[in-house]
């Protein structure tokens, strides 16, 4: 959604009527994760994807016919499906995709709030009915609890109720997928499919060391959807100038800035300083937080002796361990762009669980966890 959030946003300010087609469930491999969407206005122009290329003919052809009136439906594709296998999913996987229209005012100027909430990167929950005992595409937007209020309905006081509790715990775990309930929102029964998407406040990464290395893992950083902060003690280098697409550039010391900004489990870190009188004291901060990944940029040498100089200052192994150094993966790297993207594919890892080989040297399913 938010890769094409500013053209929603300029589809609902202007009032013009379109189609929005969202993976709700993948099953096996397929391209895109549940909450890829694709929207079709009037007049054919199509934004995002739901397939990489794969159904993206046949959703088009769907989204038109909910424009023209048809209601809400999920359309399902896959391999064994002779229609789906016709508009091109040869990829072994299935996919379940919910089509609906947005024509009126009030349908657009609902939608509207929800993209003003992403926009802002507010944590935020959509629900919406995929089948069962209540209206297909009724919808229900759903904010933390310290927040007040929910927007919209799915058809039943308790239906809205089970539904907001188990979103809002969605929500703080940065998880989407169905659930199952009641039609009155009982637990353990399956007449109402609900399709519950979250958008979260994007994940932050804080690159501490303001060198050319740190302006190319900023640029990727970027790019995978990080909120990049960079950070560096000395005014000379940390500029605007120098990291135009960071989100922000701290001057600090990198440990006084670190213990003084929020830290969580998807936080990544990267420590591209190499200098001891920086790097034991930010180091020495950094496990003490939850942060997902810590990535220090050194020698071996230079990392064999940063080792001994936090244990001098009291880390335990079982701390060190957290390190991942020298950064990132074996790629044969060269220049700063080629080092930001090893350590862009050992963040990804990290994150994922994989191994780091060449996929054509595994067998099995591609997508293991999906």
């Amino acid at each position: 959604m938010r890769d094409i959030l500013p053209g929603l946003q300029a589809r609902c300010a202007a009032g013009t009527p379109f189609a929005l087609a969202t993976v709700v469930a993948v099953h096996g491999s397929a391209p895109r994760d549940p909450g890829a969407v694709m929207a079709v206005d009037g007049a054919g122009s199509v934004l995002g994807s739901v397939s990489g290329g794969c159904v993206e003919g046949d959703v088009y052809e769907v989204a038109r016919e909910a424009l023209a009136g048809a209601g809400p439906r999920v359309v399902s594709y896959g391999i064994s499906d002779d229609e789906a296998f016709g508009v091109g999913l040869t990829c072994g996987g299935t996919i379940e995709v919910l089509v609906r229209a947005y024509v009126s005012q009030a349908e657009l100027a609902d939608l509207a709030a929800l993209l003003d909430l992403i926009a802002a990167d507010l944590p935020v929950a959509e629900a919406t009915v995929l089948s069962g005992a209540a209206e297909t595409g009724a919808r229900l937007v759903v904010r933390p609890t310290s927040s007040p209020g929910t927007l919209g309905t799915l058809g039943t006081e308790g239906l809205d109720a089970a539904v907001t509790d188990d979103a809002r715990g969605m929500l703080a775990q940065g998880l989407t997928g169905i659930q199952q309930y009641g039609s009155h929102g009982q637990r353990r029964m399956q007449e109402v499919a609900v399709f519950v998407r979250t958008y979260a406040p994007p994940p932050r990464m804080i690159v501490f060391g303001a060198i050319d290395h740190a302006a190319a893992t900023a640029r990727i950083g970027s790019f995978l959807g990080y909120r990049v902060t960079v950070c560096d003690a000395r005014p000379a280098f940390a500029t605007r100038e120098r990291f135009p697409t960071a989100d922000e550039v701290v001057r600090a010391w990198p440990h006084d800035y670190l213990e003084a900004t929020e830290v969580d489990a998807r936080t990544v870190i990267c420590v591209l300083t190499h200098d001891p009188k920086f790097d034991v004291p930010l180091l020495v901060a950094a496990l003490r937080t939850p942060a997902a990944y810590i990535g220090v940029m050194g020698s071996r040498r230079t990392h064999s002796d940063r080792l001994a100089r936090l244990r001098e200052a009291g880390v335990d192994e079982a701390a060190l361990a957290r390190l991942a150094s020298p950064v990132g993966l074996d790629l044969g790297a060269r220049t700063p762009e080629e080092t930001a993207v090893s350590i862009a594919a050992e963040i990804i890892q990290h994150r994922w669980g994989g191994t780091g080989r060449p996929l054509g040297e595994l067998t099995g399913a591609i997508h293991r966890d999906r």
